[in-house]
C-alpha cells in the first residue's frame, strides 16, 4: 500500500479571519453586523445573561465591527449561553463560527466575523476587564450598554 503525504498547513488568526470575512458561501446567512448584534443581544437576554455590553469597534479595530460582552451566573450557565448562541447562529445559516474556550466555560469567544461575542464568569470578567480595555460604557439599569467614545469604564 502506497503511503500518501498530505501537507500540513498552518493558518494564523489574521489568515482564518480573513477567510471568514470573504463572501459567504452558500447556504451561508448575509446579516449585516447591526442584525448579528439584535440577534446576539436578544438571544442573551432571553437565556438571562448578565451585563450585556455592546462595544462598536469599526473606528478601533479592523478585527471585528462589534464585541459584545456578557457574564453567565456560573461554568454551567456560560456554557449554556454558548451552546444556545451557536444553536440561534446555526438556524440563522451562519456556517463558519469560531469557538473558543467551551471546555472550561470560564470565558467563551465565540467570533462570527463581524461581530465577536465574550462570556464570562463574573471573577473572570472583572479579571480582564475588557470593557476598561476598550472604554466601553457601564451597563444601564436595562441590563445593555452601547460604547460611547471617551467613556470611562
Amino acid at each position: 500500500m502506497e503511503r500518501k503525504e498530505i501537507p500540513l498547513t498552518t493558518k494564523t488568526a489574521n489568515q482564518r479571519h480573513e477567510e471568514n470575512q470573504k463572501a459567504p458561501q452558500p447556504g451561508q446567512s448575509e446579516l449585516s453586523a447591526k442584525q448579528l448584534q439584535t440577534l446576539i443581544v436578544s438571544t442573551l437576554d432571553a437565556d438571562k445573561a448578565e451585563e450585556i455590553v455592546c462595544i462598536d469597534l469599526r473606528e478601533k479595530s479592523s478585527v471585528t465591527d462589534i464585541m459584545i460582552i456578557a457574564s453567565g451566573r456560573s461554568q454551567r450557565h456560560v456554557s449554556a449561553l454558548a451552546d444556545h448562541m451557536l444553536r440561534e447562529l446555526k438556524k440563522e445559516g451562519l456556517g463558519r463560527i469560531a469557538v473558543e474556550g467551551l471546555p472550561a466555560c470560564d470565558w467563551v469567544l465565540i467570533d462570527v466575523g463581524d461581530v465577536i461575542l465574550h462570556i464570562f464568569r463574573p471573577e473572570v470578567r472583572e479579571f480582564y476587564n475588557l470593557e476598561k480595555m476598550w472604554s466601553a460604557a457601564l451597563p444601564d439599569s436595562d441590563g445593555a450598554a452601547m460604547l460611547q467614545d471617551g467613556a470611562d469604564g
